[in-house]
């Protein structure tokens, strides 16, 4: 059984109803074992516990906020060397667009490889010009169709990586043989 931990700080409650629809679109592959955890709650050992991690974070001065970079640096630090090869992701609220969001995401990712995890964008759009290439970002909460087809599909991707990775379950990963770099709008 796969297992993920959908990880999130949130001060206005926006990043907190993305990570819920991350969580949720994990939990559209069958057999996913999710953990939903605000960054206050989390410990190491939920990180030892997963296969696969999306970390969310308001956009703070254009990067993660202080409790997500303080769970990187206090909390798991002495994980450096064990949580090689885990796959993570990331996603991001700001205020406003062009607030940072991607720069946030890339952020995460940059600290998830430093811990040696695999991580991921996606090519795929969930609406006209709406992609998740550093994770799903938002302005505000996620309102729109596009928005939360976004995090869901993050999480969903996520789930069906830790399926095939540890899982062996390939046929998972059809889509990417099938797309055809066609747009689905």
């Amino acid at each position: 059984m796969g297992r993920v931990l959908v990880l999130y700080d949130s001060r206005t409650g926006n990043t907190k109803k993305m990570a819920e629809l991350v969580a949720e679109g994990a939990k559209r592959v069958e057999g996913t074992e999710v953990r939903l955890l605000h960054v206050d709650e989390a410990s190491k050992e939920d990180v030892l516990w997963c296969h696969g991690l999306a970390v969310g974070t308001p956009t703070n001065m254009g990067i993660v906020s202080w409790k997500i970079k303080r769970f990187f640096d206090d909390t798991i630090g002495d994980l450096w060397g064990q949580i090689d090869g885990k796959i993570g992701c990331a996603f991001s609220s700001s205020g406003g667009w062009g607030g940072g969001n991607e720069v946030a995401c890339l952020s995460v990712l940059y600290m998830l490889i430093n811990y040696g995890f695999l991580v991921f964008g996606l090519t795929d759009y969930t609406g006209k010009k709406f992609t998740l290439h550093y994770g799903a970002v938002v302005a505000g909460e996620p309102r729109s169709q596009e928005e939360k087809e976004a995090c869901l599909r993050l999480g969903e991707r996520l789930a069906q990586y830790v399926a095939v990775l540890y899982e062996g379950r390939r046929e998972l990963i059809d889509h990417i043989r099938n797309f055809g770099g066609k747009f689905p709008w």
